[in-house]
């Protein structure tokens, strides 16, 4: 039989001279009914039951006959990078496949293999060409898409249908809608409700947040596909107006330090009728015990006057390591749980969306989860976050985004100020070349 192993990140970790740590496995030659085996190692998510990465690695080695390592690693998207920066940086072979971010490949990409020397022209055929896209640096395929996420807008349809209203097409009709429903349910008595609760804490996903509203009022993506920054311009101005008006009208001061599970959690217990989140909330809102079970519906964002929805994307990728040892079986393994087969299984028992355009018209897919039926449009016209052509610069560009939006939404500073301070220290970033 094949071996299969697991390990925490802990467990494999050594301190190394200078105090920089990295993944330590042993290295082996096997051999299993007549056949050389090799063994190889994949970094996985963080090893809970959410984590369908082991199984199919699993999978992958009864089937060929190989062994593989499968390390856990932390479920902080920061941790996990600094691990992976240690690791790449030390030149490791310990590691040779790895689940990446989408926001990584333009990061790591001078450390990962191009998969098109080891996969067949076709390889990408069916994907999200988005999502291809973002994992292609320089003409380069460093990552192939395993799972997405967008950015949708999940509402109480029982309060919209009771105060007569259509779920909001642009951000000024959900304001206003938010604002009447909000008052009319307070006066009922529900002094906790809230008319919007979206993600405001100063980090990645107030990014995400604010290139959503941005893109929508047709005022860009930050930095465009020619590394040209255009955030200067005053359709990105009223978007970022429009947001910080929301604070303490619509939404709560609190909001200024929410993330995803505050928001979710604010809208689970009934106390919201709109949130802006990732489809994971789908299923768990409608899980049994849940306040707001069968009183939710799901649509996509809204839009400003003159442009249209979009979502930022989201999702992981595996990408192979430079250093590996193994890289056309890493490659192998990495085609087959990013297959069709095996994402179809991942969307049945985990939920989570496929890179695989098919998928969202497969009828198992769909009865195991109907909310995907209507998740392909917004993924399909989804935006990438500037992550690829900023590369190595990507973190630094995310975090002036952030952090003039959260000053705009805390009322220190202006939208036209900030969008004008935002243009220059984009621009010094540029300069220094990504």
């Amino acid at each position: 039989m094949p071996l299969v192993s697991t390990r925490s990140l802990s467990a494999t970790r050594r301190l190394l001279k200078g105090g920089a740590s990295t993944f330590l496995l042993t290295s082996s030659v096997l051999m299993v009914h007549g056949v050389q085996a090799e063994e190889i190692s994949i970094a996985c998510g963080s090893g809970d039951a959410a984590d369908y990465c082991p199984v199919l690695a699993r999978q992958w080695a009864e089937q060929t006959g190989h062994q593989v390592n499968v390390i856990s690693t932390p479920n902080a998207t920061t941790e996990k990078l600094s691990l992976y920066q240690q690791l790449l940086s030390s030149q490791s072979s310990d590691v040779d496949v790895l689940m990446i971010d989408i926001v990584w490949p333009g990061l790591l990409d001078d450390h990962l293999v191009d998969l098109g020397d080891y996969l067949p022209e076709d390889a990408t055929d069916g994907f999200f060409p988005a999502l291809v896209d973002n994992n292609t640096i320089d003409g380069r395929l460093v990552a192939m898409p395993w799972y997405t996420d967008a950015g949708l807008l999940y509402y109480r349809k029982d309060l919209l249908e009771k105060y007569g209203h259509e779920v909001p097409e642009t951000w000024q009709q959900l304001t206003e809608v938010a604002r009447e429903i909000q008052a009319a349910e307070r006066a009922a008595g529900n002094n906790d409700f809230w008319g919007y609760i979206f993600q405001g804490r100063a980090y990645e996903g107030l990014t995400c947040n604010a290139l959503e509203w941005v893109a929508s009022h047709g005022g860009g993506t930050l930095v465009d596909a020619e590394g040209e920054v255009t955030i200067d311009n005053p359709k990105a101005i009223a978007a970022l107006e429009l947001a910080a008006s929301w604070i303490g009208d619509i939404s709560p001061e609190g909001t200024l330090n929410h993330t995803e599970e505050e928001t979710r959690g604010v809208f689970q217990s009934g106390n919201a009728l709109f949130l802006r989140n990732w489809p994971y909330v789908w299923s768990l809102a409608q899980s049994e015990g849940s306040s707001v079970r069968g009183k939710v519906g799901m649509a996509t964002l809204p839009h400003g006057p003159d442009g249209e929805s979009r979502s930022t994307l989201g999702g992981w990728n595996f990408a192979v390591s430079r250093y590996s040892e193994h890289p056309e079986l890493a490659a192998d393994l990495v085609a087959y749980m990013t297959a069709k087969p095996q994402q179809k299984a991942h969307a049945i028992v985990m939920g989570m969306n496929p890179t695989i355009e098919s998928l969202y018209q497969d009828e198992e897919v769909l009865a195991s989860n109907p909310s995907m039926r209507g998740l392909y449009e917004t993924l399909a016209n989804g935006v990438p976050r500037p992550a690829s052509v900023t590369g190595d610069a990507y973190a630094r560009v995310s975090n002036a985004f952030f952090n003039r939006t959260h000053q705009v939404l805390s009322g220190d500073i202006d939208a036209a100020s900030a969008v004008r301070q935002l243009d220059s220290e984009l621009k010094r970033l540029g300069r220094r070349g990504w």
